[in-house]
């Protein structure tokens, strides 16, 4: 299962996303693929406009890390949020999605 967390208070702060959907098997996987397309385009269309957001990868962990928000930066990330719920309304064996509250 993909499993994506959440870190937000009226704006994102962080996502971190880690494991395989286990949908198909490795390099047919359509949950993976999507996932994948959904979050590479959102990072890079942020990273065209400015250096907002800050991400690693070790291979089992992303992790998108918000710099400064303003208004490309949260309606990317919102977007990308949204794409990511449809996909987890659709294969909820999959793709799970927690969203914890940050009080700052």
């Amino acid at each position: 299962m993909i499993k994506i967390e959440v870190l937000k208070n009226s704006d994102i702060k962080k996502i971190s996303i880690s494991g395989h959907a286990n949908y198909d098997v490795y390099g047919k996987d359509i949950v993976c693929a999507a996932v994948s397309s959904i979050v590479t385009t959102s990072i890079n269309g942020i990273l065209c406009f400015k250096k907002t957001i800050e991400v690693s990868d070790n291979g089992k962990l992303l992790e998108i890390k918000v710099l400064e928000n303003d208004e490309i930066t949260n309606k990317l990330l919102f977007n990308m949020l949204s794409l990511l719920e449809g996909i987890e309304k659709q294969y909820k064996n999959n793709l799970k999605i927690k969203t914890k509250e940050k009080n700052i």
